[in-house]
């Protein structure tokens, strides 16, 4: 799908991208694959080449935040260090991308790790060893929670335990990262929403974002269900918006499991028909959050499930035609900057 670039000098800081190597994983990937996993083995080789690619399309792209998927973990590294290969690989792209030598872009000027926060106080060296493998550019970390009681709906790749953000073992160790003033990404689906608000409001002074507008979900025992769903999860929003703390990723809801569409992965679906799918969405997070709190993500190339990098952003641009230029500039440049220490990017 080719669409012409709308308003394409709107600076965008992409808070929310993946790179990784799945090739060498994809013999031990289940049969018949999870509608998720059919996404990402679609591109199962997305790092700096083919995230330039996507982030040149048009759009004008000054920046982006790396956000942890279990990528390039060292291999010979206690489990609980195996995360610090992670980072060290992305801050070698982040350094490619300053130099400079592949254009103004600067890729992963931010970069949110993974640490496992059920070790409790025990976590804070995995924390102080990313903080030295990141070289100032490790930001903070993202421990997904998402659980579901119908195994279906996640697939093999996921599968918090249930409760995890309220459990003693995790509360221990959030309380310790918390002491560092970092960022906290917290993925979740729709009906665990209530668990990112309970752990904002026992922790008010963490900076949290939750992802993907709350994961609505389209998927397996919930097919069909949005509709339905809707009002629980839009009650579940605002009340998380009430937490001062906490900020909303606007995207998300191409992903498989949100269904919207239902059919991927890349078939074609123009910006104007995912708008229209998106934007009860995307203005509800908007109307709890306000333009302060809220920043679009592509959750590339997760995403690529329901909609190319360019259809993707034009899709945002169509359903915030109607705001102001400083509200544009802060939901798509400017509240991730100042969320993940970026400023700079936009002087």
């Amino acid at each position: 799908m080719t669409e012409a670039i709308l308003e394409p000098d709107l600076p965008i800081i992409d808070p929310h991208h993946h790179l990784w190597d799945l090739r060498p994983m994809l013999p031990a990937f289940p049969e018949p694959r999870h509608p998720f996993l059919d996404a990402i083995v679609g591109a199962a080789y997305y790092t700096f080449d083919q995230l330039h690619a996507d982030v040149s399309s048009g759009h004008n792209v000054v920046g982006t935040v790396f956000m942890e998927c279990g990528a390039f973990y060292r291999a010979n590294a206690s489990d609980e260090m195996k995360v610090l290969g992670e980072v060290e690989f992305v801050n070698g792209v982040a350094a490619q991308s300053a130099s400079g030598l592949y254009g103004p872009l600067r890729a992963c000027a931010s970069i949110v790790g993974h640490a496992d926060l059920t070790l409790g106080s025990k976590v804070g060296p995995v924390l102080d060893a990313l903080e030295a493998a990141g070289n100032g550019r490790f930001c903070g970390i993202r421990h997904q929670g998402a659980w579901d009681a119908d195994p279906d709906v996640l697939g093999a790749p996921f599968h918090a335990p249930e409760g995890l953000y309220g459990s003693d073992a995790f509360r221990s160790g959030f309380g310790e990262f918390a002491s560092r003033g970092l960022t906290f990404d917290a993925w979740v689906l729709e009906p665990q929403i209530g668990d990112v608000t309970d752990l904002a409001k026992a922790f008010p002074d963490q900076k949290i974002v939750i992802d993907h507008c709350g994961t609505p979900l389209n998927i397996a025992s919930y097919h069909g269900k949005l509709h339905e769903n809707f009002d629980r999860w839009r009650s579940s929003i605002h009340a998380l918006a009430e937490c001062p703390n906490v900020s909303v990723k606007l995207g998300g809801l191409a992903m498989a499991f949100c269904g919207m569409p239902e059919h991927g992965p890349a078939k074609g679906v123009g910006s104007e028909t995912l708008a229209a799918m998106w934007r009860p969405y995307i203005e509800t997070c908007i109307e709890a959050f306000g333009t302060d709190r809220a920043m679009f993500e592509s959750n590339y190339p997760v995403d690529r499930w329901g909609a190319s990098y360019p259809v993707l952003w034009n899709a945002f641009k169509r359903i915030t035609s109607g705001h102001s230029a400083d509200e544009k500039a802060a939901l798509y440049a400017g509240n991730a900057a100042r969320f993940y220490g970026i400023e700079e990017l936009l002087t």
